[in-house]
């Protein structure tokens, strides 16, 4: 690895798909930003955390009932191998696999106070001429999906508004041939955001990572962030706004966790990781950013450790408006056609915040971005669902369905609300009972 650093220790990543086909592409993007642009690493700031200053999950105590921490509101059966995605407490996206090789797939729409699934997209837009459906999220406001032809090795990004569950017209946003990766998506208030990486081989590996969106029932696509280099992992939806992983403009390979306002695409906050530190998923949340590792690192102090990590309390708010001559810059980039940066002192500034935190480490190999709950905070590692009371140092593991597959329970959710989704999908015969084959979809609140 770049800078003499060394991973000592990787775990394999799972994937799994729809009737046969990978439905979710593993990918990552960049915005009308470029991350913290330096001359001289020396001068881009790196978190710095010492190890006494993290408290792990091994620290805290396992509640007796789960039920103090959430309740089970609502479940929901759907088919067998079905996907499911959340970002706000109204809907959930489900990407349902069919029993025909044509659709391979359907788009549902979870309603989470009724739990009832509406099958939204019964085909591909360009099925008649060999598309697939085989990537979705959504939010009350819209839908964005991917569609691809693979042997033509042919993709293409749509939206849709979103009136109750009733779906506008459809909108192609962009499309890609063979030198680009199949874009990873995200939905945050009234935008579909997509990311769009090169091929490492293709004819347009050289060229900027981007993450673009479009506002619901229109098909104006804008860059919202240009990474030079590929972002670390896909963009995450936080309710409002969005998450993103761009490497900063240094040279060294450094990655800059990136919180933007959806409706503004204005960064927020930003923290950048040390050198080559490369996160498997990012979030956002009550305490400020999240992300994961899944290998050991032999550098880093406290945040060298496989696991899922997160600020215990939240860094002290800091401005990232660019300013003076910097500002100049970044206008001048914009008049070029290019996408500005994110000056570096602003970069510097939210990460030296985050250094002064105590930090938390869920130490479990990390599988889904956390979400919250009302206070608790849940995260998927191992073989369940746990939810965390940081505040009290305790956790409660929620119940496995029996019979669920080797996966067991997912987190469906990413963002801050009153409700979270997990999914398991179950398959299992009681004795003397008929066989059990389906995706169990459960939503849960906080317990009052």
């Amino acid at each position: 690895m770049p800078g003499g650093h060394e991973v000592l220790l990787t775990r394999r990543h799972f994937l799994y798909g729809v009737a046969g086909v990978a439905a979710v592409a593993v990918v990552g993007g960049g915005a009308a930003w470029a991350a913290g642009k330096s001359d001289d690493d020396d001068a881009l700031k790196r978190l710095k955390v010492p190890e006494d200053a993290v408290t792990t999950s091994n620290d805290l105590e396992e509640m007796e009932n789960y039920e103090d921490a959430v309740t089970l509101v609502g479940s929901a059966k759907l088919p067998f191998g079905t996907l499911v995605w959340c970002s706000d407490d109204a809907v959930a996206a489900c990407l349902l696999p069919t029993e025909s090789a044509k659709p391979l797939a359907e788009v549902g729409l979870l309603d989470l106070a009724s739990a009832e699934c509406t099958t939204i997209i019964e085909h591909a837009v360009g099925e008649d001429k060999g598309f697939e459906i085989y990537d979705v999220r959504a939010n009350s406001a819209g839908v964005i999906w991917t569609e691809a032809d693979i042997l033509d090795n042919i993709w293409r990004v749509y939206s849709a508004a979103l009136s109750g569950t009733t779906l506008g017209e459809p909108q192609l946003l962009d499309e890609g041939d063979v030198n680009w990766e199949m874009p990873t998506l995200a939905v945050a208030g009234g935008f579909g955001f997509w990311q769009r990486l090169p091929q490492l081989e293709g004819n347009a590996r050289v060229e900027d990572s981007l993450l673009k969106r479009a506002a619901f029932g229109t098909a104006d696509a804008q860059v919202v962030y240009a990474s030079q280099g590929r972002m670390a992992c896909p963009p995450t939806s936080c309710g409002e706004s969005i998450v993103a992983t761009p490497r900063a403009r240094t040279s060294g390979t450094y990655y800059q966790l990136t919180h933007l306002d959806a409706a503004t695409g204005e960064v927020t906050d930003a923290c950048v990781l040390p050198s080559s530190m490369k996160p498997m998923e990012c979030g956002w949340g009550k305490t400020g950013f999240s992300f994961a590792f899944d290998g050991i690192y032999s550098y880093g102090e406290g945040i060298a450790n496989l696991g899922t990590y997160l600020p215990l309390e939240s860094p002290e708010a800091v401005s990232l408006t660019a300013v003076n001559e910097e500002e100049a810059q970044a206008e001048e980039n914009e008049v070029k056609g290019e996408a500005p940066y994110l000056p570096a002192a602003n970069a510097n500034a939210g990460t030296a915040a985050y250094s002064d935190v105590p930090w938390f480490r869920f130490a479990a190999n990390p599988y889904t971005v956390p979400s919250w709950c009302g206070n608790w905070l849940l995260i998927r590692g191992n073989t369940q669902v746990v939810a965390i009371d940081l505040a009290g140092y305790r956790y409660a593991p929620l119940p496995l369905e029996e019979g669920s597959n080797d996966y067991n329970d997912y987190l469906a959710s990413t963002h801050m609300g009153n409700r979270a989704v997990t999914f398991s999908n179950v398959d299992y015969t009681p004795i003397g009972g008929e066989q059990q084959k389906h995706c169990l979809v459960r939503i849960w609140e906080p317990a009052s």
